[in-house]
C-alpha cells in the first residue's frame, strides 16, 4: 500500500506537467488554425471586392441586360449579357462531371480494392501524375486528336438519337462542339475525382469489409455495402472539387470552343462557349467597357462556384447527420 501510495505521488506531478506542456502547445495550434480561417475568408472576401468595384463602370456603361443578352459586345456597342456563357459554363461542365465520376469511382475502386499491390501502386502514382498535367497539354491534344476523331461518332449520334434534343441539330456536326469540350473537361477532373476517392476507399473500416466477406458476401457485395456508403461524402467532395475545375477551366476550353454566344442544348453542333473561355478569348483586345464586363463576368463565375460549393457542403453534412442517425 505504502509503495502504490509512493508511486501515485510521484506521477501526479509528472501528469500534470505532461498536460501543462500540451496545452501550452494548443494554444498556438488554436491561434494559427483561426488565423488561417479568419485569412482565407479575407482573401475571399477581398476577391469580392475587387471583383465588384471593377465590374460597376461596366454594368453601368451596359445598354442591354445582363444577365439576359445573349450578345456580348461590350467594346464596340457597350451591350453584353452574361445568359449564354453562364449557360455554356454550367452545361460543359455538368457534361464533364456526368462522365468523369462513373469512370473515376471505377479506377478508385479497381485501383484500392482489385488491383495487385504491385500494380496498384504504380496505377495509383500514375492517376496522380495526370492530374498535374498542363491544362493546355490536354487542349492541344483535344484539338490536334480528339476533335477529329469524334466527328464519326457525333454525326452517328445525330442520325441515330436525332429526335433526342441534346443530339439533334443541322447542318454542321462535329468539330469544336460542346461534347468535344466537355470530353477534354472530363478526362481533366477524372484524376482529381478517382485520386481523392481513392484515398477515401482505402480509409474504409477494414473490419466492416471482414465482416461483410465472412457472412458470405463477394467482393462486389462486400464493396456495396461496406466500403461506398462510408465513401459517398468523399466522392460528393472529389466530384464538386472537380465540378470546380471544370467550370474554371480556361485554356482547354478556348482552345476548344467555337466562341458562340447563343442558348442551345445540342451539343453535337458547333456552338459552345464558357465564361472562362471568353475571358481568355478576349480579354487581350478588350477597352476600358471590354475589361470590366469581363470582370463582370469572372464575378459571376465566383458566385456560381460559391453556389456549388456550398450546395456540396450541405449534401455532405446531410449524409454525415443520416449516418450518425443510423449508427
Amino acid at each position: 500500500m505504502t509503495t502504490t501510495h509512493v508511486r501515485t505521488r510521484r506521477g501526479g506531478p509528472a501528469r500534470r506537467r505532461s498536460a501543462s506542456r500540451r496545452s501550452r502547445g494548443e494554444a498556438p495550434f488554436r491561434f494559427l488554425s483561426t488565423a488561417a480561417g479568419v485569412l482565407l475568408l479575407a482573401i475571399m472576401a477581398a476577391i469580392a471586392v475587387f471583383l465588384i468595384s471593377e465590374a460597376i463602370p461596366a454594368l453601368r456603361a451596359n445598354q442591354a441586360n445582363f444577365f439576359t443578352e445573349l450578345t456580348w459586345n461590350p467594346n464596340s456597342e457597350n451591350s453584353f449579357g452574361i445568359a449564354a456563357l453562364a449557360f455554356g459554363t454550367v452545361l460543359s461542365s455538368a457534361l464533364a462531371l456526368l462522365i468523369a465520376t462513373p469512370i473515376a469511382v471505377g479506377v478508385a475502386l479497381f485501383i484500392s480494392h482489385y488491383a495487385p499491390r504491385r500494380l496498384a501502386a504504380p496505377l495509383g502514382y500514375l492517376v496522380d501524375l495526370l492530374a498535374a498535367v498542363p491544362s493546355v497539354v490536354y487542349g492541344l491534344w483535344g484539338v490536334t486528336f480528339l476533335v477529329p476523331l469524334l466527328r464519326t461518332p457525333s454525326q452517328w449520334l445525330n442520325e441515330t438519337f436525332g429526335w433526342f434534343p441534346l443530339f439533334g441539330g443541322e447542318g454542321i456536326i462535329g468539330g469544336k462542339t460542346m461534347i468535344a469540350g466537355a470530353v477534354v473537361l472530363a478526362i481533366m477532373i477524372l484524376p482529381i475525382i478517382a485520386a481523392i476517392a481513392r484515398e477515401v476507399f482505402l480509409q474504409a473500416p477494414r473490419m466492416n469489409e471482414e465482416a461483410a466477406l465472412a457472412l458470405g458476401a463477394t467482393r462486389w457485395e462486400m464493396i456495396r455495402m461496406a466500403v461506398l456508403p462510408f465513401g459517398r461524402p468523399g466522392i460528393v467532395s472529389a466530384a464538386m472539387l472537380g465540378l470546380g475545375r471544370a467550370m474554371g477551366e480556361t485554356i482547354a476550353v478556348a482552345l476548344i470552343f467555337p466562341a458562340t454566344f447563343d442558348i442551345t442544348i445540342q451539343i453535337l453542333t458547333p456552338h459552345a462557349n464558357s465564361i472562362a473561355a471568353n475571358i481568355a478569348n478576349g480579354f487581350g483586345e478588350a477597352n476600358d467597357i471590354g475589361r470590366g464586363a469581363l470582370i463582370a463576368s469572372g464575378l459571376v463565375l465566383f458566385v456560381i462556384t460559391l453556389l456549388v460549393n456550398m450546395a456540396a457542403r450541405m449534401v455532405i453534412n446531410r449524409r454525415k447527420e443520416h449516418a450518425r442517425a443510423g449508427a
